[in-house]
């Protein structure tokens, strides 16, 4: 995720934090200060946060290490103002694998305030939960309470919360994985609703905020499946492209400029002495021409971290792996590594489009027609 601070990695999983983090610091630090803290109460407000968002990781890193058992990669955990996002590298192809992933990360915050309870109880400290309104009230009590409400926030049947997987994963087991999606999607949008209308009176931003961010999360989710679904039974080979343009690292940007305008085509491949060294994308060229002019080899600008399909690839495997590396298109490279074609989210896209004007024919013989390759 762009403008975010990377802090650390644990089994290759990227930890980072975003900019917009400091804005809920700040608030916090300003709210300790208008209720009469002192210094210390501030930077003591500021580490319950901090505190509360390690927890955030752990949850985070509780759903990416039980997903890396099934074999599910996840690329990066990223922090925002609202909670932390674990980017998988594909959703859980059974229900089992989401169920137990989806718990992962609400089993560890039961951990962490049993293990919190268990300390306060043997110190004779325990407080009720009304104590987290209390900005002065003692930090361990606090982080207690505050994991208790992570664990029931985010066993809320409403996608994107962790309920909400949990919901779909336990319809899957008896009915098809788009209407398990559709309902735990409906009742998720039924509680953002609920949300917006108990954020209204009194007026609460952050609890309409929360109520738009879960409507739309619903909304997301329930297109993400149907992107699925109309994918079911395609392979890259079904929507990459086979006549495209192949750059020359001795090139200069010119040709490559002149390429761009001359075609549809965004993103080139790009080959050194019939080898592929590296792809050229539509943002990189037109910065490179900005900065560099356009005598500049290809070679010298060339993107050597991307992602690559084999034709037989899964494409909704295919189109999770471009996103996970942030591409617009991928080369599609045979057994050899040979370049032997170009995935495009374009070309994804009229594939799409051409399924669904051909629903409820015989889809699969037309497509074949339509994409048969000598």
């Amino acid at each position: 995720m762009k403008w975010s601070l990377k802090l650390a990695r644990v089994r290759g999983i990227l930890i980072q934090v975003h900019w917009t983090f400091l804005i809920l610091v700040t608030y916090v630090a300003m709210a300790y200060a208008s209720g009469g803290a002192s210094a210390a109460g501030v930077a003591k407000g500021v580490a319950l946060l901090i505190a509360m968002f390690g927890c955030v990781v752990l949850h985070e890193l509780g759903h990416a290490l039980t997903a890396q058992r099934f074999g599910i990669h996840t690329k990066d955990i990223t922090l925002l103002p609202i909670g932390g996002i674990a980017r998988l590298g594909r959703p859980p192809d059974d229900p089992t694998e989401e169920f137990f992933i989806a718990v992962a990360g609400p089993a560890v915050n039961v951990v962490i305030a049993g293990v919190l309870w268990a300390m306060l109880a043997a110190t004779d400290s325990l407080q009720p939960i009304r104590s987290l309104l209390d900005l002065g009230g003692p930090f361990f009590v606090q982080l207690m309470w505050i994991n208790v409400v992570l664990v029931l926030f985010n066993l809320l049947p409403a996608f994107p919360m962790d309920g909400g997987r949990i919901l779909r994963s336990l319809l899957a087991f008896r009915l098809d994985y788009g209407r398990a999606t559709a309902i735990a999607a409906t009742m998720g949008q039924a509680m953002a609703i609920l949300f917006g209308f108990l954020a209204l009176s009194p007026l609460n931003p952050f609890l309409l905020f929360i109520a738009i961010f879960v409507f739309m999360g619903a909304r997301a989710e329930a297109q993400q499946v149907r992107i699925r679904s109309a994918l079911t039974g395609l392979t890259v080979r079904d929507a990459m492209l086979t006549d495209f343009t192949v750059l020359s690292g001795v090139h200069p940007l010119g040709d490559a400029a002149h390429q761009l305008l001359a075609g549809s085509q965004q993103d080139f491949p790009v080959e050194s002495d019939s080898r592929l060294i590296g792809m050229l994308y539509r943002p990189q060229l037109v910065a490179a021409l900005r900065k560099l002019g356009s005598a500049v080899p290809v070679s010298d600008v060339v993107q050597a971290d991307y992602a690559t399909v084999r034709p037989e690839d899964s494409l909704h495997e295919a189109l999770a792996r471009l996103r996970l590396a942030a591409c617009s298109s991928a080369p599609v490279l045979d057994a050899e590594g040979g370049l032997v074609g170009l995935l495009t989210l374009e070309n994804v896209g009229e594939l799409m489009m051409l399924r669904t004007v051909f629903q409820g024919r015989d889809e699969r013989g037309m497509l074949a027609e339509i994409f048969a390759t000598d």
